[in-house]
């Protein structure tokens, strides 16, 4: 509720969609909190915590590679913006590969939105209720439509000056956790940092995992691409690498609360049972840090959707249209809450079946024609499917362990969307 009463009223597209104060853009300092916040979300830090609890301190290493997208968005976006010109990525889509292109590219985003809603909120409700409990859905509307209604009021104005409040409230929140974990009698600190083994079958599946999709993950995340494109370039591309390095930090510290969870025998949830085993008020601090988490993604979430519907596909132009359009996403984005999906294939599978745009941005100053980003796109798609149903042939599979077929599936993936989306270049010559 203080979130609706602090956040901005925005009457024009530009506060809206923009996030424009007085018609001056976000600082630098705005900007690469609101981007850190962003994306460590409550299903980040409960998948570290939980990848800690598994793999020790080399899983939250892990995880942190995906942090590298914001390193490899801000400097691909400022060639962009710098030596292209564009103002969007969807202005570089159509401008390169057609407005289909742009058709299909929106709707692998729209994909990305719908995940967050559910992935997010998810988490929340387990911390009040057992899965499928009366309590776990309540606390699920309830702190959806809290969010939905400070968003609605300020659209993007909101979520990034709400994400600077809540980037504090993280910080001092995650401090005290590790303050009280490493004050307790059994913990050792060498012990911690020393934790899990730095093999394939022991994290580094994923972390090699994360590091190849994080050339293509962020472009298919609205969230992070559209904070791209509201300072100038220099701030942004400042903003961007900061991010990267700081966010990675704030991963690897949250994992260690599950590494806790691992030296101390405990099971399931590392973030849920670290905070029953140590009291009543680091049960609340977790809460509230895992509420305040989510709703910086979740407010994102609501803008990136609202923007894309009436801005990048122009299908409203207004901000009353905006409005409409973020009560639909957060509506059809609960709906998965009720059929038990699992939170961290949100991240996993979407990050796979997107490791087509690869090539598309990391070779965007090609002359490629519009055939390679559609091959290109299908391919990672494909690619995509493979994973979902585990039919990947087993001969291509090279490490042990798990998420030996995710690191494989996505290595063989970039390689052949590489390939594909050059052979027309090559023929054109």
């Amino acid at each position: 509720m203080i979130f609706f009463i602090l956040a901005p009223h925005a009457k024009d597209v530009a506060t809206f969609f923009k996030a424009q104060h007085r018609g001056k853009a976000p600082s630098m300092f705005m900007l690469t909190g609101s981007l850190i916040i962003s994306w460590i979300f409550a299903k980040s830090i409960t998948n570290t915590a939980n990848l800690g609890l598994e793999f020790g301190l080399v899983g939250g290493v892990a995880y942190a590679g995906y942090y590298l997208s914001f390193a490899v968005a801000g400097i691909v976006i400022y060639q962009l913006r710098v030596k292209g010109g564009f103002k969007s990525i969807h202005d570089f889509l159509m401008t390169k590969f057609g407005k289909t292109a742009v058709n299909l590219f929106s709707v692998l985003i729209s994909f990305r939105l719908f995940n967050e809603v559910w992935s997010n909120t998810m988490v929340i409700g387990t911390y009040f209720g057992d899965m499928g409990s009366t309590a776990y859905y309540a606390a699920i509307v309830v702190f959806t439509l809290l969010t939905l209604a400070y968003t609605l009021k300020g659209g993007l104005s909101s979520s990034i000056f709400t994400d600077v409040i809540q980037m504090v409230l993280f910080s001092v929140l995650l401090i005290i956790i590790l303050g009280v974990i490493f004050s307790e009698p059994e913990v050792q600190v060498t012990t911690m940092m020393n934790s899990g083994s730095w093999t394939m079958e022991l994290g580094l599946n994923l972390f090699f995992a994360a590091f190849l999709q994080s050339f293509s993950y962020p472009f298919h995340d609205p969230v992070l691409t559209d904070r791209g494109f509201i300072s100038s370039p220099r701030i942004t591309r400042k903003s961007f690498l900061w991010a990267a390095f700081l966010g990675g930090i704030c991963i690897v510290l949250f994992s260690l609360v599950g590494v806790y969870a691992q030296q101390a025998g405990l099971k399931g949830q590392a973030a849920v049972e670290v905070a029953k085993k140590l009291g009543v008020v680091l049960l609340l601090i977790i809460n509230f840090i895992m509420i305040t988490s989510a709703a910086s993604t979740l407010d994102s979430t609501f803008s990136s959707f609202s923007k894309l519907l009436t801005l990048d596909l122009g299908l409203g132009n207004t901000v009353s249209f905006g409005r409409v359009t973020m009560v639909l996403v957060a509506v059809l984005g609960t709906i998965p809450v009720f059929l038990d999906a699992e939170i961290l294939s949100a991240t996993t599978i979407s990050g796979t079946m997107v490791i087509g745009l690869t090539p598309v941005f990391l070779l965007w100053q090609s002359n490629a024609p519009k055939i390679s980003y559609f091959l290109s796109v299908i391919t990672g798609l494909v690619f995509g499917f493979l994973l979902i149903f585990e039919i990947f042939p087993e001969p291509f599979i090279h490490t042990t362990g798990k998420y030996s077929l995710l690191l494989w599936v996505n290595f063989y993936g970039i390689i052949l969307s590489f390939i594909v989306f050059l052979i027309p270049t090559w023929f054109k010559k």
